[in-house]
């Protein structure tokens, strides 16, 4: 785990990469539990020999969302820790792409650029990742967002 941060030391970190994560692989087991969570077997998610026959992915791919879901998981290892941070929350995301199939059996991982780090009150601090999730040996990334993450401090922090 990282070293906590300030919010200042933060907000000097705009314009660079924060980091990027370890690989999560797709098995095809993990697709289809996504699909019976969220409720949507569409067959190129859970039907191997249907998907390699009628499309053009060579078979089964993961759901888009199922890839947008592991950001939590991936920024875990990678996204700094603010000093005296109370809560992280997930405020959302403005901008979300998905830019390539991620196939059964690939592993991705993503890549966290820090856009903006804005201090809305003493106790809150939003944090701008320019996102990009990697499909390993892929040309193309599986997708790119714009991803804001709100910390709520337990006390006034110095911004130092």
């Amino acid at each position: 785990m990282n070293e906590p941060v300030s919010p200042g030391d933060l907000e000097r970190r705009v314009g660079g990469e924060i980091g990027v994560s370890r690989w999560f692989a797709i098995p095809q087991e993990r697709i289809d539990a996504f699909a019976d969570v969220i409720d949507d077997h569409q067959f190129i998610h859970v039907d191997p020999e249907r998907a390699s026959r009628d499309t053009p992915f060579g078979g089964t791919i993961a759901h888009g969302f199922l890839s947008l879901s592991l950001l939590t998981a991936m920024g875990a290892g990678v996204l700094p820790v603010i000093a005296g941070e109370a809560m992280v929350i997930n405020y959302g995301f403005d901008r979300v792409r998905f830019l390539a199939p991620v196939r059964a059996g690939a592993r991705v991982r993503a890549r966290f650029v820090l856009s903006e780090a804005t201090r809305r009150s003493d106790r809150e601090l939003v944090a701008r990742y320019a996102v990009t999730v990697e499909i390993e040996g892929g040309g193309k990334p599986a997708l790119a967002a714009d991803w804001i993450i709100l910390t709520l401090l337990k006390e006034q922090v110095d911004a130092a």
